[in-house]
């Protein structure tokens, strides 16, 4: 749950000061409720943990997890910078006035309109995926009289012991550079006119909760600096080692080790292993995502037909579903639930959490206890802050939910809930 969740005399869930049945009865259900204080209190312990050990640091948001232009201008505030993959986010980004030079543009496909409106905006650093876009970008920079700071992204062939769709640093991936392909980048970079190569980045993959991971990233990232040094000079400015930090979703999973040991972890080894090999300490930078979000975003839904089957499962069909949170779906994701409007009543009912979509893995949670549960109760569904809104769809013609952000007993609406004009106004007759 959210730092601030609290439960109300009457059994009800509150979060920043607000009661959560009272905000569905409002802005309806589904719902995302966003609690602003642990959004910042994250953002502060990531920069605290990484700047105390290692000052020559940066904590830059992966917008992936979920962004707006409310969460940008916090990010701004709290000193993070933002990582981007799209042309959409990169608008975000700058609709909400976000600074270019703390800006990394990811993506192992960015097009030559997303690139060009980068360098227009003149974001802090943009990292290529490949060889081609190596080339693009450096057609498009000459032409428009620029040069452009850049990282390459190894795919450094870690294993993070993840679910495969999310495992992105192992060998078999759509992303970054190959070691054979990243030493001829290596050579054309340095050789660019219009290129200033800084450093190396690299990202595991999400959701990952072991600390070996990014001790043998750190390792195999530097190994390759030191063979790029002999070969061609090269030298290491900045060390982007991505994020992927775990978030704890039920409560039988074992606990996620907080952002200071994640921290100790990565600068102790990045310390040692360049004093052994004889390199200077690079910027540090790191990119939290589901780790900023996850906990201070939590959905609602309302409940509604029941379908017993004796002696086999209780379906509980809800409003909401994969429409909203298609993670269940996808990666066999796992969710707690609590009853938002009867917080104080025994769990003694084990149910299966239904979405409303035409679709029979259209499931949210399954055979959880919960306490008895009538059409009409709001069901909340923790650490969804993460992902479920950004991989929503329009699936069945639905409407996607509406999104409040919550602080000391204030709401704001932040985006409304969609309706059958916004269905529709795309479409040309």
């Amino acid at each position: 749950m959210p730092l601030t969740a609290t439960v109300s005399g009457e059994g009800h869930l509150i979060i920043g000061g607000c009661d959560t049945v009272e905000l569905a009865r409002e802005f309806g259900t589904p719902l995302y409720v966003f609690d602003e204080a642990t959004i910042r209190t994250r953002c502060r312990e990531y920069r605290a943990a990484f700047g105390k050990l290692y000052p020559q640091s940066s904590v830059i948001y992966a917008g992936k997890a979920f962004l707006h232009e409310a969460l940008a201008k916090i990010l701004a505030e709290e000193g993070l910078g933002l990582d981007v993959v799209s042309g959409g986010e990169l608008g975000i980004a700058q609709k909400s006035g976000f600074p270019a030079d703390r800006i990394y543009f990811h993506g192992n496909n960015k097009s030559a309109e997303e690139l060009t409106a980068a360098l227009k905006y003149r974001v802090g650093r943009i990292v290529v995926d490949n060889a081609y876009e190596l080339e693009m970008l450096e057609g498009i920079c000459a032409g428009m009289g620029q040069k452009s700071d850049i990282l390459l992204r190894l795919s450094p062939g870690v294993n993070p012991h993840t679910h495969h769709y999310i495992a992105t640093g192992i060998v078999d991936s759509k992303f970054g550079f190959t070691p054979g392909e990243a030493d001829k980048a290596v050579a054309r970079a340095m050789a660019s006119a219009h290129l200033n190569l800084l450093g190396l980045h690299y990202h595991l993959g999400s959701q990952i909760s072991e600390l070996e991971p990014y001790r043998t990233g750190v390792e195999i990232s530097l190994k390759f600096t030191v063979e790029m040094k002999r070969k061609h000079g090269f030298e290491l400015k900045e060390l982007n080692i991505g994020g992927g930090y775990a978030v704890q979703y039920v409560l039988d999973e074992r606990p996620v080790p907080p952002a200071s040991t994640f921290a100790e972890v990565i600068t102790r080894t990045l310390t040692d292993r360049c004093r052994e090999l004889g390199l200077p300490l690079p910027h540090l930078v790191t990119e939290p995502g589901r780790a900023i979000v996850g906990r201070a975003g939590v959905a609602f839904y309302r409940a509604g037909a029941t379908k017993d089957i004796p002696g086999i499962r209780r379906y509980v069909s809800v409003d909401g579903g994969m429409g909203d949170n298609i993670r269940p779906a996808l990666y066999r994701a796992v969710y707690e639930a609590v009853v938002a409007s009867n917080m104080l009543a025994e769990p003694n009912v084990k149910v299966t959490i239904a979405g409303k979509f035409c679709e029979s893995g259209d499931i949210l949670v399954r055979d959880i206890n919960l306490p008895p549960l009538y059409a009409g109760d709001i069901i909340a569904l923790p650490v969804s802050g993460a992902y479920c809104i950004p991989m929503s769809s329009n699936y069945n013609a639905s409407f996607k939910p509406a999104i409040v952000m919550v602080k000391d007993g204030k709401v704001r609406l932040i985006r409304r809930r969609e309706n059958t004009g916004d269905l529709t106004r795309c479409d040309t007759v």
